[in-house]
């Protein structure tokens, strides 16, 4: 069963909206805009609920289906914010915000499942619920689990859950998942080094955090390479280093910053053990103190192993056996769809976007050639689940 013609009719409707979310980015949880237009489509529609304010500005929509004697529920995630990066598409519908830009392709992910909610509320080809929940603050604010703690699965009865995400470089519209671990989890340190500063001449009367900040970064990297099993997957990046303000001078206080990436429990633990380890006795080995935060962020998202089966049957009815993956490898970037995998049942699936830059880069946009088929897997996600 291939793309939905009724979908393919909206195509440029979908489009213009997706382009318009593009052009006015925002961040975090200040979506306001997106927010009110994702609630004023939802309300045009003829959404049975729309609710505003969910893990403070999330947005809600509860449409039935022509019967709803099977009592289920499935609940349909994208998200809404932006990135802090400066846009280098040159598109006629670039970003009009200087510094923000939809660099990883929330605002096709938006405007797709509008598409579908339209679709849907038109249509209603189904006995159950279907809630359409669209999340805030997916880039570092954890707005899914703002939504969860919010009571999102409790206060519209969700039973299952499931998300759809771009991947640049899987074939336009192809779609790939898996059961199990399919992101990793995401982990922030910050590390603040105190030495003794002074005349850069004079090093022995001094306490280098810059000598000490070295000496961490390369043994950080025996975690990885000594400490972790070799068939686990684990990384570890100093991703920042700041310290002093001359070149004649020792500076007193040197801070690093880094993130780490597991997909196993025991590697995550492992990693913030051996990370505190290091810190603690390099500093000590220099005559210097040092202190870390250590932040454990989101959780590894895991695909329950029957909704991602169902998830990549629903895909290739509208792409084709030949264009689904359904054991793609695991990759190491990490999704706050993991706190509603955490509370329901249900599967992450990528959808592809294409020959196109990366997500997180400059030159990146939204490929709005697979709109059509994002729509579809998500209606037909929802009329094959819960079937008349």
């Amino acid at each position: 069963m291939p793309v939905i013609n009724r979908l393919a009719d909206f195509h440029d409707e979908i489009t213009a909206w997706r382009r318009d979310i593009h052009a006015n980015p925002e961040l975090l949880f200040d979506v306001h805009r997106t927010a009110g237009l994702v609630a004023e489509k939802l309300k045009s529609f003829g959404a049975d609920e729309v609710v505003t304010g969910i893990g403070r500005t999330g947005v809600v929509g509860v449409i039935r289906g022509r019967k709803t004697s099977s009592g289920k529920v499935i609940g349909l995630r994208a998200d809404m914010d932006a990135l802090p990066i400066a846009e280098r598409t040159g598109k006629p519908w670039a970003s009009k915000v200087p510094g923000r830009m939809h660099a990883c392709g929330h605002d096709g992910h938006t405007a797709m499942l509008l598409g579908a909610a339209k679709y849907l509320a038109e249509t209603r080809n189904f006995d159950g619920t279907a809630v359409v929940i669209f999340q805030p603050a997916e880039e570092g604010g954890a707005g899914g689990k703002e939504m969860v703690d919010d009571g999102l699965m409790e206060r519209f009865a969700i039973d299952e859950v499931y998300g759809l995400h771009n991947f640049p470089g899987l074939p336009a519209g192809h779609f790939a998942t898996r059961p199990g671990p399919l992101m990793a989890a995401a982990d922030r340190f910050t590390i603040r080094i105190e030495g003794k500063g002074g005349h850069a001449a004079r090093p022995h009367h001094c306490v280098d955090p810059v000598v000490t900040g070295a000496a961490m970064v390369q043994a950080l990297q025996t975690i990885v390479a000594r400490n972790a099993n070799p068939l686990e997957s684990l990384v570890v990046s100093v991703t920042m280093f700041h310290a002093g303000d001359a070149d004649n001078v020792i500076a007193e206080t040197a801070e690093l910053a880094g993130t780490v990436r597991s997909l196993a429990e025991a590697m995550r633990d492992l990693a913030e053990e051996r990370v505190k380890a290091i810190v603690r006795s390099v500093a000590e080995a220099h005559g210097a103190r040092a202190a870390i935060d250590y932040r454990r962020e989101y959780p590894v998202t895991t695909n329950h192993a029957e909704q991602a089966q169902f998830a990549a049957k629903v895909a290739r009815e509208v792409a084709g056996s030949d264009a689904v993956i359904d054991d793609v490898p695991p990759v190491m970037g990490a999704e706050d769809f993991s706190f509603m995998l955490n509370a329901r049942p249900g599967a992450f699936m990528f959808i592809g976007n294409g020959d196109t830059a990366g997500v997180h880069h400059p030159e990146y946009d939204f490929n709005d050639e697979i709109i059509p088929a994002g729509c579809s897997y998500w209606a037909r996600l929802v009329e094959t689940a819960l079937p008349v």
